[in-house]
Protein backbone atom coordinates (compact mmCIF):
# COMPACT_ATOMS: atom_id res chain seq x y z
CA UNK A 1 0.00 0.00 0.00
CA UNK A 2 1.42 3.34 -1.04
CA UNK A 3 0.61 6.70 0.55
CA UNK A 4 -0.01 9.10 -2.34
CA UNK A 5 -1.31 12.05 -0.32
CA UNK A 6 1.81 14.23 -0.66
CA UNK A 7 2.11 13.49 -4.38
CA UNK A 8 -1.29 13.70 -6.06
CA UNK A 9 -4.95 14.54 -5.44
CA UNK A 10 -6.24 11.52 -7.41
CA UNK A 11 -6.27 9.22 -4.37
CA UNK A 12 -4.88 8.93 -0.87
CA UNK A 13 -3.63 5.36 -1.26
CA UNK A 14 -2.84 2.80 -3.92
CA UNK A 15 -2.97 -0.86 -3.02
CA UNK A 16 -0.96 -3.02 -5.42
CA UNK A 17 -1.21 -6.78 -5.35
CA UNK A 18 -0.41 -9.72 -7.57
CA UNK A 19 -2.40 -12.89 -8.19
CA UNK A 20 -0.63 -15.91 -9.64
CA UNK A 21 -3.41 -16.89 -12.05
CA UNK A 22 -6.71 -15.69 -13.50
CA UNK A 23 -8.85 -17.70 -11.11
CA UNK A 24 -7.04 -16.30 -8.07
CA UNK A 25 -7.21 -12.78 -9.50
CA UNK A 26 -11.00 -13.14 -9.86
CA UNK A 27 -11.29 -14.45 -6.28
CA UNK A 28 -9.13 -11.66 -4.82
CA UNK A 29 -11.18 -8.96 -6.57
CA UNK A 30 -14.46 -10.51 -5.42
CA UNK A 31 -13.29 -10.88 -1.82
CA UNK A 32 -11.99 -7.32 -1.61
CA UNK A 33 -15.21 -5.91 -3.03
CA UNK A 34 -17.42 -8.15 -0.85
CA UNK A 35 -15.55 -7.26 2.36
CA UNK A 36 -15.46 -3.54 1.72
CA UNK A 37 -19.14 -3.52 0.74
CA UNK A 38 -20.00 -5.34 4.00
CA UNK A 39 -18.03 -2.74 5.92
CA UNK A 40 -20.08 0.05 4.35
CA UNK A 41 -17.75 1.29 1.65
CA UNK A 42 -19.40 2.74 -1.38
CA UNK A 43 -19.59 0.58 -4.47
CA UNK A 44 -16.32 0.53 -6.34
CA UNK A 45 -15.93 1.59 -9.91
CA UNK A 46 -14.29 -1.47 -11.43
CA UNK A 47 -12.15 -1.37 -14.56
CA UNK A 48 -10.52 -4.29 -16.33
CA UNK A 49 -11.17 -8.01 -16.07
CA UNK A 50 -9.27 -10.98 -14.71
CA UNK A 51 -8.77 -12.11 -18.33
CA UNK A 52 -6.74 -8.97 -19.05
CA UNK A 53 -4.54 -9.50 -15.99
CA UNK A 54 -5.34 -6.17 -14.34
CA UNK A 55 -8.41 -5.17 -12.38
CA UNK A 56 -8.70 -1.74 -10.79
CA UNK A 57 -11.17 -1.13 -7.96
CA UNK A 58 -11.71 2.58 -7.33
CA UNK A 59 -13.16 3.44 -3.92
CA UNK A 60 -12.36 7.14 -4.21
CA UNK A 61 -9.63 7.73 -1.66
CA UNK A 62 -8.27 4.20 -2.12
CA UNK A 63 -7.55 2.61 -5.48
CA UNK A 64 -6.76 -1.09 -5.54
CA UNK A 65 -4.84 -2.64 -8.42
CA UNK A 66 -4.91 -6.44 -8.70
CA UNK A 67 -2.44 -7.68 -11.30
CA UNK A 68 -1.24 -10.87 -12.88
CA UNK A 69 2.53 -11.16 -12.44
CA UNK A 70 3.08 -10.38 -16.13
CA UNK A 71 0.97 -7.21 -16.09
CA UNK A 72 2.48 -5.96 -12.84
CA UNK A 73 5.95 -6.40 -14.30
CA UNK A 74 4.89 -4.69 -17.55
CA UNK A 75 3.22 -1.62 -16.01
CA UNK A 76 5.61 -1.24 -13.05
CA UNK A 77 3.39 1.05 -11.00
CA UNK A 78 5.77 0.48 -8.09
CA UNK A 79 8.48 2.28 -10.07
CA UNK A 80 6.13 4.94 -11.45
CA UNK A 81 5.08 5.84 -7.90
CA UNK A 82 8.47 5.21 -6.27
CA UNK A 83 8.33 8.56 -4.44
CA UNK A 84 5.21 7.42 -2.58
CA UNK A 85 5.73 6.23 0.97
CA UNK A 86 5.07 2.50 1.44
CA UNK A 87 2.61 2.03 4.31
CA UNK A 88 2.29 -1.75 4.26
CA UNK A 89 4.43 -4.24 2.33
CA UNK A 90 3.86 -8.00 2.13
CA UNK A 91 6.04 -10.32 0.09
Amino acid sequence: MLDLRPLTPIADYFVLCTASNERLLRAVVKEIDDQLTQEGSRNARIEGTPETGWVLLDYGDVIIHVFSAEQRDFYRLDKLWQKATPVVVFQ
